[in-house]
């Protein structure tokens, strides 16, 4: 299903259930409704601001539908996310089989999702012409498991690359820092949806491991989509956008609508993270041996836009 992210960017927000909708109204002065979404078209609800409040119910309804709530502090980081207890109603034997799951097939899994992260890295570097040849090689390095962190690897050579010598990768950093946090944060919510639609539990993970981390396996799916929220920070960036605003935003979100290259044709980036978490479930559960990736790491357009600057 492909539904719209809803944002509540503004202070005295107060979000509530009226017949099937998501209704936002201002809290000041005569309360006026600011607008209205139905239920069924959702696919996340970020609330990204100070003052807000929300009725149980909304979240209760939101919960019912496998919508995500995600909450944002500061710079647009995930401070948390309400997601429901039942996402499928194979739930509970998808689960068991993510705990029985062997560390062999874990690892295999994981260096599957390391070499395609890889793979996307170097499209990104090839499309704005740096090079990226390096990265490439490091893909034919991934082993099971990455047992020698080609990721990291990897990265340290990709961000100065992409953004100079001068960029560092900051998760509190202003500017560009700060557009990255969101455009990840808008694909997180976005995977998390897809791992509980799935029958997933998102705290079960194949690689990440840190114990206050909630979201381990919605982190993992992600890696291989990262590089098309950077290649759109920095198409925005080439175009005099440094800042987080209303019209980064926007644009961050329609990337994740923009067409992949599938083994059936060209599908959009959230439907290919939907099939990816899909397929992680079925190769648990011993129907398929293969997770299901995009064959072409980056939406066209967003590619070609890039080599017009």
């Amino acid at each position: 299903m492909i539904g719209r992210i809803v944002e509540v960017a503004e202070d005295r927000r107060h979000l509530f259930l009226s017949r099937g909708f998501l209704v936002v109204q201002d809290t000041a002065g005569d309360r006026k409704k600011l607008g209205q979404v139905p239920l069924d078209d959702v696919t996340a609800v970020i609330g990204n601001a100070h003052g807000l409040s929300y009725t149980n119910n909304l979240l209760v309804a939101l919960a019912q539908r496998g919508i995500p709530f995600v909450l944002c502090a500061a710079n647009h980081n995930v401070a948390g996310m309400v997601w429901p207890v039942d996402g499928n109603y194979q739930q509970a034997k998808r689960f068991d089989a993510q705990i029985a799951a062997s560390q062999p097939l874990k690892k295999r899994l994981w260096a599957e999702i390391v070499k395609s992260k890889l793979r996307a890295q170097a499209a990104v570097l090839e499309t704005i012409g740096a090079a990226h040849a390096p990265l490439l090689a490091l893909v034919r390095k991934v082993r099971s498991g990455d047992p020698d962190n080609m990721e990291a690897q990897g990265a340290r050579r990709y961000w100065n690359l992409l953004f100079g010598d001068n960029f560092r990768r900051d998760t509190q950093g202003i500017g560009l820092n700060a557009m990255l946090n969101y455009g990840y944060t808008i694909l997180r919510a976005t995977t998390a949806r897809a791992v509980v639609a799935a029958g997933l539990h998102p705290t079960i993970g194949l690689h990440h491991s840190n114990q206050g981390n909630a979201m381990r396996l919605v982190d993992d799916l992600m890696e291989p989509f990262r590089p098309i929220i950077d290649l759109q920070i920095l198409y925005l960036h080439q175009n005099g956008e440094n800042e987080v605003s209303p019209e980064t935003k926007r644009a961050t979100v329609k990337v994740l609508y923009d067409d992949l290259q599938t083994e059936i044709g060209v599908t959009p980036v959230t439907v290919c993270v939907q099939n990816l978490a899909t397929s992680l479930s079925q190769v648990l559960m011993g129907e398929k041996d293969q997770l299901d990736l995009p064959l072409t790491a980056l939406p066209v357009c967003l590619a070609a836009l890039c080599r017009q600057v």
